[in-house]
């Protein structure tokens, strides 16, 4: 009845308004208005009926998987779940890297529009639980099968104040990804165990290979920028040559130490050395995720993670893994992105958490595994056969697997984006040359004991 007035009206001010024009016009805008208002009534009544006679919830999720393959692999995984489940229909949206998501996820909770699901690294527990924004797992896992096929190693990354905000979506660590071609061709027989051994292979594998009297080819690839990849691909050298990130038990950001902190400053020296022996270039700023000169060929070593195999894979080149080089212990950066649920409406949460149990169990796990390279969360997924298999047609991932042993996450409290942005800010002027690791850190620590003290 109230789409009929609406029409009414309408139709009463187009006639008002084009009578007055001449009469082959207003006829010719008559029609084409009413066939309009026709398509627009019967869109608004076809949509009413779906709505009220299927009652569809729709959901949103929002994430920055990249790279673009990575992308293509979650949507078939999305819309297989939206096949299996009419009654649910979940949208994908790429909002950008975690870096750039941070001011949309802010504004769009502030606003009261939040996402129904957000992809992203667990260190943002903190901040969103004291906004009030999520709604506790607890309870909904209790129930779910899901949760006994969880890694028992991951569920620190989904606690905040002993409770659970979020499941897992994938998990990582980073290594070094290096081309053996290149390797054979310097005379590289043995892989670096040691930091020195990866500073002398970086300077064999800086070379001319052309003849034209330039260098072409460079030993490896530094991330550039400040952004939270930087940190997150340093932080295993930190805790390899024997730093910790926070201090005491770690409960918040005021417990956080870089001044003086001894194994930040080796690390933070070393890269530094690489790029003064001119054997490390940088990538562009904010994109060190991205493999294109290890592809090329103009770098021979990358430090990145599991994720970038399928590229890899695609792109048709050799290539292979090794853990990153020791300094005092074995080390590496936990990685990868849990699922947050957002407060909304009853309806909303029970499909968001639909949703989240589907990209938790062993087949979601396995496809996306297979299709990425990221590690799976679930415990049946990685003892699948199907995925035995897959781990012996691409031995890489293997390194990967036994390297977790190692790994170290982030702390999970508000303010980590703060020491992120502080300690990116320190990397990024020593490879940039314009600052000591000492004096670097130094700032850094005055930055944070400002904020948080």
């Amino acid at each position: 009845m109230k789409l009929r007035k609406f029409a009414n009206y309408l139709h009463q001010f187009f006639i008002f308004y084009h009578c007055r024009r001449k009469p082959k016009k207003s006829l010719y805008y008559l029609g084409s208005f009413l066939l309009m208002l026709f398509m627009f009534i019967f869109s608004l009544s076809g949509c009413d009926y779906i709505q009220s006679s299927n009652k569809v919830t729709h959901i949103t999720l929002w994430h920055g998987v990249n790279p673009p393959q990575n992308r293509d692999v979650l949507q078939k995984l999305v819309n297989k779940f939206n096949q299996a489940h009419s009654e649910i229909q979940v949208e994908s949206l790429y909002v950008g890297q975690q870096d750039q998501q941070m001011p949309k996820i802010l504004a769009a909770v502030v606003g009261n529009a939040p996402p129904d699901l957000l992809w992203f690294n667990p260190t943002i527990a903190g901040q969103l639980v004291e906004l009030g924004a999520l709604i506790p797992l607890d309870e909904k896992l209790a129930h779910s099968p899901v949760k006994q096929e969880i890694d028992p190693a991951l569920y620190t990354s989904m606690q905040y104040k002993e409770q659970i905000w979020s499941v897992p979506f994938a998990t990582n660590n980073v290594g070094v990804y290096y081309r053996p071609s290149l390797f054979k061709a310097a005379g590289i027989t043995q892989l670096p165990q040691t930091w020195e051994e990866l500073r002398q292979a970086a300077k064999k594998l800086t070379r001319d290979t052309n003849g034209d009297g330039q260098i072409n080819q460079h030993g490896m690839l530094l991330p550039g920028g400040k952004g939270e990849f930087t940190v997150f691909t340093w932080l295993p050298f930190m805790w390899s040559s024997g730093g910790k990130l926070v201090q005491g038990n770690g409960q918040s950001a005021a417990d956080v130490v870089l001044a003086d902190n001894q194994g930040a400053i080796a690390a933070l020296q070393f890269w530094q050395d690489l790029i003064a022996d001119s054997t490390a270039l940088l990538s562009s700023p904010e994109r060190g995720y991205e493999i294109e000169s290890l592809v090329n060929g103009k770098v021979a070593m990358q430090v990145t993670g599991p994720w970038s195999l399928g590229e890899l894979k695609q792109s048709g080149i050799d290539f292979a893994v090794f853990p990153i080089p020791v300094q005092k212990e074995p080390a590496t950066v936990i990685g990868g992105e849990n699922l947050f649920l957002f407060k909304t409406t009853p309806e909303r949460e029970k499909a968001a958490f639909k949703f989240a149990e589907y990209t938790v169990s062993a087949d979601f796990q396995t496809e996306l595994a297979l299709g990425t390279g990221y590690l799976p969360v679930n415990i049946k997924s990685r003892q699948s056969p199907k995925y035995q298999e897959f781990l012996n047609q691409q031995p890489q991932i293997k390194v990967f697997l036994e390297q977790a042993k190692h790994g170290h996450s982030r702390p999970i409290f508000p303010g980590y984006t703060r020491i992120s942005d502080s300690l990116g800010r320190a990397i990024e002027a020593v490879l940039l040359g314009k600052s000591s690791p000492e004096e670097a850190l130094k700032k850094a620590q005055q930055r944070l004991d400002l904020i948080f003290k």
